[in-house]
């Protein structure tokens, strides 16, 4: 499984084992990563005024969920894997994180539920019409992604975002068009990460 793949199913896992079954989150595991490091690695994922009050979740040893710190906003952030080719953290507020918990259960997302999802330190590669694919394979317009935001749930915003399965990742597009996934993927330029990741 590659980066940006792996990244989504652990944030997934996560996700999912956060609202049923901790059994679920035996597919993959965070380890190596102090509290602290969890945290600190969080700054690459979404603007500080975000991290610095979002819930933050890791995996324990034995593959369960558990919160690192309980936040007073409404995002939800999780680390990047260690064991990943590139950096991955991301945060996602509550309808972003209802809209990950719905791909993960293959169920459709809820409609008009406009929801945010930050990766501000990039993802790898994915699958830009396969919502499940894990590796290039013929037919899976496999895509590189920088560092970029998610608009999920509000399909009546993609009207005249591009809706190619190769699209050009340096501008704004919509990923698996088609499917009850699809969302608008923004690409951001590094240096506007680094002045939204400056403390507030």
């Amino acid at each position: 499984m590659n980066g940006h793949t792996r990244a989504r199913v652990a944030f997934t896992v996560a996700m999912v084992a956060l609202g049923s079954s901790s059994a679920v989150a035996q597919q993959h595991q965070l380890r190596g990563l102090s509290d602290d490091d969890i945290i600190k690695s969080l700054r690459l994922a979404a603007p500080r005024a975000i991290v610095d009050h979002a819930t933050v979740i890791g995996m324990a040893d034995d593959g369960t969920v558990r919160v690192i710190r309980p936040g007073s906003n409404n995002f939800t952030c999780m680390a990047d894997d260690p064991n990943s080719p590139g950096l991955e953290p991301m945060c996602a507020d509550e309808n972003g994180l209802k809209w990950v918990r719905a791909w993960a259960a293959h169920r459709d997302p809820a409609v008009n539920a406009v929801g945010f999802i930050y990766m501000l330190g990039g993802g790898t590669d994915a699958s830009n019409t396969d919502p499940y694919a894990s590796k290039p394979e013929a037919n899976t317009n496999w895509i590189m992604t920088g560092p970029h935001v998610m608009i999920v749930g509000a399909k009546e915003l993609m009207a005249g975002y591009p809706r190619l399965p190769r699209p050009d990742t340096s501008q704004s597009y919509v990923m698996w068009a088609g499917t009850p996934y699809e969302h608008v993927m923004i690409p951001m330029r590094m240096d506007s990460y680094q002045r939204l990741s400056q403390p507030q």
